[in-house]
């Protein structure tokens, strides 16, 4: 089968170019919206600059009581302490009380629906030991997972002490992990309230991440707020076998600072949400899934130096799709770049460039291309005649 070069497919993208309108605007300082099943960032902004992130760092406490239980080292049955330590964090309260023992499975819906830091601190003391060595190893999990632009100071995201940091990619990276290592806890998220008990009496509280009551599809994850941070909120929501995830934070409302902090803060949480379900149901409308390659699909070919083959073909090892918004796709522009010539012997395999996928307010992607079969070097009669077939052509 022969296949398409890719002067022709880039031919063929480039054949209408019209100027593409950004779907999405938002007031929020930081955003990202993220294919939730390849990882392809669809859009960003500041997106991997660190910023405080408030609440939404216990996803990462979160992420280390899962790896627990996956790996059955802590059972959802199994109670942890009350300290006094946790019970005096403020704040965002589960009602704790000094003595008292919650199973794992009261904590995690006390953490994910309440936002409850005295729970944070319950989890960091009984998995760390301490919160100190807790925080210590949110941190190298952090690496781990490939999350370049965070770091932790405490398991919560309190603003005291300050120093808690991540990027909106690392929030959005951070879900799509979770959602995708840990499907059998995931459903914590969507869990629309919780009721604890202070001194025998039943207070039950609302998930804060409204965006579950008011997007078709929506199930997670969490919100975040601080003077610092802003009203921020990390969302995932699911249709019709297609993912996304959006992190939106340092969302500010001047306007509501007359009112009291409770009704300030009411009225904030159902503009964030009213925001981030209000991205997530234009993504799913303008964002669609182009099929560049097939795997095995030869992108182009790059020169080959000293080999027993004057160049060699570049295939792409899995299938290539490209999400992003149905009017950036006609100014979409694929463009292989490679170091030339390529140097023999070649394995088969070996990375020798990448695909560049360009397009109007799209943050771009590249995509590895590897031989595709071996180019041994040549024998020393055939690099005497390499060497004067280049003296006579002059290259």
């Amino acid at each position: 089968m022969r296949f398409p070069s890719l002067s022709a497919i880039a031919a063929a993208l480039l054949l209408f170019v019209l100027p593409a309108q950004a779907a999405i605007d938002t007031t929020a300082e930081h955003g990202i919206l993220m294919d939730g099943d390849s990882g392809q960032v669809l859009w960003a902004k500041a997106a991997f600059t660190p910023m405080p992130p408030a609440s939404m760092s216990k996803l990462m406490t979160i992420e280390l009581l899962f790896q627990h239980l996956k790996d059955g080292r802590v059972k959802l049955t199994d109670t942890f302490p009350v300290s006094q330590a946790a019970w005096k964090t403020g704040g965002s309260t589960g009602f704790t009380r000094v003595g008292d023992r919650l199973t794992v499975d009261d904590l995690i819906q006390r953490i994910i629906v309440v936002s409850a830091n005295d729970a944070c601190v319950v989890v960091a003391e009984s998995l760390g030991g301490t919160a100190e060595n807790f925080v210590a190893m949110m941190n190298t999990r952090a690496k781990q997972l490939g999350l370049a632009q965070s770091h932790f100071v405490n398991p919560n995201g309190l603003p005291d002490p300050p120093g808690q940091m991540m990027s909106a990619l690392d929030l959005a990276k951070l879900s799509r992990h979770l959602i995708n290592d840990y499907p059998q806890y995931y459903h914590y998220f969507g869990e629309r309230s919780y009721t604890v008990y202070d001194q025998g009496k039943p207070i039950t509280q609302p998930n804060r991440d409204l965006v579950l009551e008011k997007l078709p599809g929506a199930d997670g994850l969490k919100t975040g707020h601080t003077d610092a941070a802003g009203y921020g909120i990390t969302a995932s929501a699911k249709r019709g076998g297609e993912r996304l995830i959006l992190v939106i934070n340092g969302l500010r409302y001047p306007d509501l600072a007359k009112d009291s902090p409770q009704k300030q803060d009411w009225f904030a949480e159902g503009r964030r949400s009213d925001e981030a379900a209000r991205i997530l149901d234009m993504a799913f409308r303008e964002f669609r899934k182009y099929p560049l390659f097939k795997a095995g699909d030869v992108a182009g070919h790059v020169t080959v130096a000293t080999g027993s083959a004057d160049t060699v073909p570049l295939t792409v090892t899995a299938p290539v799709a490209i999400t992003l918004q149905v009017d950036s796709r006609p100014g979409m522009k694929v463009v292989l770049h490679t170091v030339s010539p390529a140097r023999a012997p070649i394995a088969k395999g070996q990375q020798l460039g990448t695909l560049d996928v360009t397009a109007p307010d799209f943050p771009g992607m590249k995509i590895p291309v590897y031989a595709q079969n071996a180019v041994p070097r040549a024998g020393l009669f055939g690099r005497i005649y390499l060497g004067l077939r280049s003296l006579i052509s002059g290259h």
